[in-house]
């Protein structure tokens, strides 16, 4: 699996953004799919994920109620849809997919597949 992010860029705060994740050379069907973030000097921290099959979501708090997670399996691509954009959410973006089972498809780890970040920039 080769994930590959896209769609970040600089916005104001208040701003919206949508990012995709894809991957050119396999079916991301069977994936559970993860979106994570790391700010310059923090570790990296859970944003939201969404399971395979019947597509539930689970979300940080600190963001919950302003991102969505979807997928498009007929695109085999992942979105964040990110509203509200706050200065605190400028980070480098990165999409992970795991085949953990249903009960547990939010946990990732680093033997999961990484996507290359994107970096979201949110001037206040």
């Amino acid at each position: 699996v080769q994930l590959q992010a896209s769609g970040g860029g600089l916005v104001q705060a208040g701003g919206s953004l949508r990012l995709s994740c894809t991957d050119s050379g396999r079916s991301l069907r069977s994936m559970n799919m993860g979106w994570f973030r790391q700010a310059p000097g923090e570790a990296r921290e859970f944003v939201a994920a969404i399971s395979r099959g019947i597509t539930n979501t689970k979300y940080s708090d600190s963001v919950k109620g302003r991102f969505t997670i979807s997928r498009d399996n007929a695109k085999n691509t992942v979105y964040l849809q990110m509203n509200n954009l706050k200065p605190e959410d400028t980070a480098v973006y990165y999409c992970a997919a795991n085949r953990m089972v249903l009960s547990s498809y939010w946990h990732f780890d680093e033997d999961d597949s990484w996507g290359q970040g994107t970096l979201v920039t949110v001037s206040s």
